[in-house]
Order: C-alpha cells, then structure tokens, then sequence
C-alpha cells in the first residue's frame, strides 16, 4: 500500500541533484555528438530532459517555501542538509550553459541570478562551517557543495558566456576550498565513527571536485590539455576507483535519492576526458573517454530508472512527520 501524496514530506532540496545529474549527462553529450559524429538528436533529448527536471524541481522547491515555510527553514538550519540548497544554483547555471545556444538573453538572465544566489547562498552556509560548533559525525562531503561545486561551476559558465578572467575568479576560491575541506572530510572519516547507512551515498560527491574543476579549468585555459588537467583527470579516475572500492558498503543502503550524489562526478569524468581528447591529448585518454562514456550513461540511466520506480510507486518522497 503506498502513501497518498498528502503522507508526503515536501521535496528536499537534494532532488536538484537530480537536475545536476542529468543536466550534466547532457553537456556530457554536447561533447561526445561532435567528437564521435553522434546524434545530435540525443544530446538535445537528454539537455531538454535536464531543462525540464530542473524547472519541476524548481517550481517544486519554490512551493515547498510558500507552503511548508517551516520545514524549508528546518531544512536550512541542518548542518548537513542545508548544503543540498547549493544545487540549486548548480543546476541552474547548468540550465543557462544548456540554453545558451538556445536563447542569450535567456540564458544570461539565468546565470545572472544563479550566480548572485550561489555567491550569497555559498557565503553564508560556508561562514556558518568557520563561526565552528559543527559534531565532527555532521561533517560529510556535502560540504563540497556550497564553496566548491557552486564556484567550479560558476567558472564553467562564465567561460562559456565569453568572461574567463571572471570564471578564474571562481575557479580560484573553488579550488582553494576543495583543498581546504577535503582533508577534514578525510580526518572525519578516518577518526569518527562511519558514516550511517543513510548517510554513505553522499561519498558519490567524492568523485565530483577534481572532474568538475578540470572541466573547469579546460574551460579558462583555452582548452588545452596541459599537465594539471591531465593530474585532475588522473584524481578524478582514482577517486572513481575508490569509490568502487567502497560500493558493497555503501550499498548496505536500500536504492533512494541520494545515490544522485554520485552522478555529477559520474556525468563530469567522462566530459573531462573527452574534453581533453577532443584537444589533441593521447594515451589512456583514447581508451578511457569512451568507456568512461558510456558507464557514465549506463549509471545515470538506471538511477533514472530507479527513481521513476519509486516515482510510481509513491515513495519517491519521504514520508511526512506527524505532527504532535
């Protein structure tokens, strides 16, 4: 017996996870259709696709604030589920590199409010972590997402919107606080307890940093496939590699939403190697950009097909808390 959508919590904002994901699948495919003569049709399916979820989630998230004020300032006092808010910003200045060749006007008014909401949003949830008091047990890899995720990707568009030296601005504090944050996240990990089982999807973002910033960086140094996108490419394939590793053990949690963390690093890594193929670099890289291409597409799609299961079934929302 499934919940009515009344027994329904509102929709966290983790489900723009979702919108990055298959937003980023899509950019994956606006790199791969010219450098393999594949159809382009499926690179606009997959963009539109993308386009689509992220303005149901937005339209989805800005009803939860009109209705359920509450609990989205519950939500935003969390520690660990505040970071999710960041997404948002991710996903649309993902949204405006899609429609940029679309519609300019368009797409730059997206970016310009994506851009102001992410500097202010990452300002403030990031400040929050340095004024301290923050349980060691509360410090995952979500907190990626509001200094790090949100500045490469700002550095991504700006790129694309013709203003490099502004993306290298971006591109700088996300890079520095990527350095920054990863090893206290590897000082939680190795030191506190493990990570709960609802809580262990979330090292898919682990994968993320180094490809989302190579992705980056090959945006603002004129595509050129030099040593420090290659050494990113190289973390990126390792960090993959461990997560892997990890994946019996993380997987002790049943299939739910959060295991959309792993899909921008998953959709980023290969993008980051066709990138550098495409711009002459030789080696692993012409072995690795297609097979990396193609599990990325096999990944993102069961996840896609996981969440429609649940989506039909009523549970793709958590259920509700009573109230007392």
């Amino acid at each position: 017996m499934t919940a009515s959508p009344s027994d329904r919590a509102p929709i966290p904002a983790s489900f723009f996870g979702i919108a990055v994901g298959v937003l980023a699948l899509g950019n994956a495919w606006r790199v791969a259709a010219p450098l393999w003569q594949l159809p382009q049709d499926i690179a606009r399916f997959v963009t539109w696709s993308g386009i689509a979820v992220w303005l149901a989630v937005l339209a989805l998230y800005a009803h939860k604030w009109l209705r359920h004020g509450a609990d989205a300032r519950a939500e935003m006092a969390h520690p660990v589920q505040s970071s999710f808010a960041a997404l948002g910003p991710v996903a649309s200045m993902l949204a405006a590199m899609a429609l940029l060749p679309y519609s300019r006007p368009v797409a730059l008014a997206v970016f310009a409010l994506a851009v102001t909401g992410q500097l202010a949003l990452g300002l403030w949830l990031y400040g929050r972590m340095w004024q301290g008091g923050r349980k060691p047990e509360l410090v995952t890899p979500a907190a990626y997402l509001p200094a790090v995720a949100q500045n490469f990707v700002a550095g991504t568009a700006a790129a694309a919107f013709g203003w490099p030296h502004l993306g290298m601005l971006f591109f700088g504090a996300g890079l520095f606080s990527w350095l920054a944050l990863e090893s206290l996240i590897l000082n939680r990990a190795a030191t506190q307890e493990p990570l709960p089982d609802a809580q262990r999807p979330l090292l898919g973002i682990q994968l993320a940093p180094a490809v989302v910033g190579g992705v980056t960086y090959m945006s603002l140094n004129g595509g050129v496939p030099d040593l420090f996108a290659q050494i990113l490419l190289g973390y990126g394939l390792y960090q993959g590699l461990l997560l892997l590793r990890l994946l019996p053990w993380i997987a002790r949690q049943p299939f739910a939403p959060s295991y959309w963390a792993f899909s921008f690093g998953v959709a980023a890594l290969p993008t980051l190697a066709m990138r550098l193929l495409a711009a002459g670099a030789t080696g692993p890289v012409e072995w690795l950009a297609p097979a990396l291409f193609v599990a990325a597409n096999v990944l993102i799609g069961l996840l896609v097909l996981k969440t429609l299961g649940l989506l039909l079934q009523g549970r793709l929302l958590p259920a509700a808390t009573p109230s007392r």
